[in-house]
């Protein structure tokens, strides 16, 4: 369940873009009013927006943003603009491919596709072609190597069923092949070609075959981004709440924090099922996820993620 809160009555797209109009006049940019408004509209309004910016000031709102706004907030709002779907064909882009980065982030680009439904990465893949004009798959083909290829476009390509049945006869059958002795292609066949509702029953038959947990096998049989995967696929298909609630624990233990995973995950699932993953988060870690964000982070970019994970709960 999403976590935007969007008023009540909510003002035209006119009034919201005459509003960061002139937040942007003058010396410097009035930020907390960009907040304000961006951080309560749902992506049809700030599509709205645009397109009305653009009408009544013959300018590109986002490149606007992107002069006027720096740092975190800029990030983050920049990556908040576009519908979901687009939202993560541009992390893809930024992660693998193009000459937009100076490096790739393949663990990012793991985790999009690895943890999105074959409905969603289907309308990925389009976003991708009419975003940026290539084909994922190709970008794949070139961005990665070895059994993590083989994994990333297997899953982006493969149709998988969505619904909630299973053949335990099949389930029982899977958790067997995925025995000592297995090899990697074995892997990618059955988390590739296997529903999330299949999956999740393949590790309860697992440890209840074998008394251990599947995950302890993969960490022993893989390695490297090949085994990410498998284990991003794998914890999604269990509680996808509870994998991003991880995710979003470790961005920001220890030592300093890693905005750029903080911002990828708020603001992919915020529409989503954040609800989900704050329960999650508190339940396992005993703080809210608000309290988390909070002490991590500061100014107006603390204020925007805040903002976008709603009331603290």
């Amino acid at each position: 369940m999403s976590t935007i809160t969007v008023p009540p009555v909510v003002p035209s797209a006119h009034d919201d873009a005459l509003q960061l109009y002139r937040a942007f006049k003058g010396l410097g940019c009035d930020t907390a009013t960009v907040v304000k408004i961006l951080s309560h509209r749902d992506a049809t309004q700030r599509s709205l927006i645009q397109q009305e910016y653009s009408n009544m000031y013959n300018d590109d709102l986002i490149k606007k943003l992107s002069s006027e706004l720096h740092n975190n907030i800029k990030r983050a709002v920049l990556l908040w603009m576009p519908e979901p779907v687009t939202r993560d064909a541009t992390i893809l882009r930024q992660s693998i491919g193009g000459v937009v980065v100076d490096h790739k982030d393949m663990r990012a680009a793991t985790e999009i596709i690895c943890s999105r439904t074959p409905s969603q990465l289907r309308k990925i893949k389009q976003a991708y072609y009419s975003t940026f004009g290539d084909y994922l798959d190709i970008e794949l083909e070139s961005s990665t190597s070895g059994n993590h290829k083989q994994l990333l476009l297997a899953f982006i390509n493969t149709t998988r069923y969505e619904g909630p049945e299973i053949d335990s006869v099949v389930v029982e059958s899977d958790a067997k092949s995925l025995t000592k002795g297995a090899d990697e292609s074995t892997f990618i066949q059955v988390f590739s070609e296997r529903s999330s509702t299949h999956l999740a029953a393949v590790t309860v038959a697992y440890q209840n075959l074998f008394g251990k947990p599947l995950e302890r096998r993969i960490k022993k049989a893989t390695s490297g981004n090949f085994q990410y995967g498998l284990l991003s696929i794998m914890r999604c298909a269990e509680n996808s709440s509870k994998y991003f609630a991880k995710v979003l624990r470790r961005a920001m233990k220890g030592i300093g924090t890693d905005d750029t995973t903080l911002i990828r995950t708020v603001l992919t699932r915020v529409e989503l099922d954040m609800q989900d993953i704050k329960a999650e988060y508190r339940s396992k870690y005993g703080k809210t996820l608000n309290d988390a964000v909070h002490s991590e982070t500061s100014g107006h970019y603390r204020n925007f993620l805040l903002s976008l994970l709603g009331p603290n709960t």
